[in-house]
């Protein structure tokens, strides 16, 4: 009798362990930050200035085949083990200020602007007038070769969609181009839909890109969404966005 009581018990505590875990879960899963926030006015945070950063630029980037510089331009942030900021060289030597990367054809980072200079100027001038996160810029080199167009595609982020005061990674991404200038910044996926990739088809001059659309309006881009199918003729110096549908 007393082994089939603690085998009991022991059960007994274990559903409750379960139902334990299982509520905790709950809670993470419920308090998991949304993508977009809805609201009746839908306006965009204004997100508050960070004294503690420090806007710097790596050093110009010139793409094969152009004639325009590129700066990429970004928040360090430099702390010291206390409390105050060093600026020093021989205290912050431990600290990269590199803010980009370059690999073919194709800047990365997390970049608050990307600004073009014509070679033959000094004069200099910034992508977007308005804030913005650039994840990527890639320069279409093999559309220009063919059809003399060049093309700059960026991903980045450039409004708050959840409204928490900033813009950052988990404010929905967002699809632009540009021309090797800088010129004709252009936003070509739709406004609230989250850029899930895209891709170039060299032999049609395509640029195809699928978005994802919160049709629930529950915050986040799940499976009971829709996804929508596009590309743009990048051989047409008018950048429209088709759709297609390939199922």
């Amino acid at each position: 009798m007393i082994i089939e009581y603690n085998l009991s018990m022991k059960k007994y505590f274990k559903y409750i362990a379960l139902a334990i875990v299982g509520t905790l879960i709950s809670c993470r899963e419920e308090v998991k930050k949304p993508k977009v926030s809805y609201d009746v006015s839908n306006k965009v945070s204004v997100a508050k200035t960070d004294s503690t950063q420090i806007e710097v630029a790596d050093l110009p980037i010139q793409m094969e085949g152009t004639d325009y510089l590129i700066h990429p331009v970004g928040d360090l942030r430099v702390f010291e083990r206390g409390s105050k900021a060093r600026y020093g060289s021989s205290s912050v030597n431990d600290v990269s200020f590199t803010i980009s990367n370059l690999g073919e054809y194709e800047i990365t980072g997390y970049l608050q602007n990307l600004k073009f200079q014509k070679t033959d100027s000094d004069s200099i001038h910034a992508l977007s007038d308005k804030p913005v996160l650039i994840l990527t810029a890639t320069y279409l080199k093999t559309v220009a070769d063919k059809t003399k167009n060049k093309v700059m595609v960026y991903t980045l982020t450039d409004s708050d969609t959840n409204k928490d005061g900033k813009i950052d990674t988990s404010d929905i991404k967002t699809l632009y181009l540009s021309d090797i200038s800088g010129e004709n910044f252009t936003k070509v996926s739709a406004d609230l839909q989250e850029l899930v990739d895209w891709n170039l088809i060299e032999s049609k001059n395509r640029l195809y890109f699928r978005t994802i659309e919160d049709t629930n309006q529950n915050g986040q881009f799940d499976k009971n969404d829709v996804l929508h199918y596009n590309y743009i003729d990048l051989a047409s110096k008018k950048w429209e966005v088709k759709s297609y549908k390939p199922i």
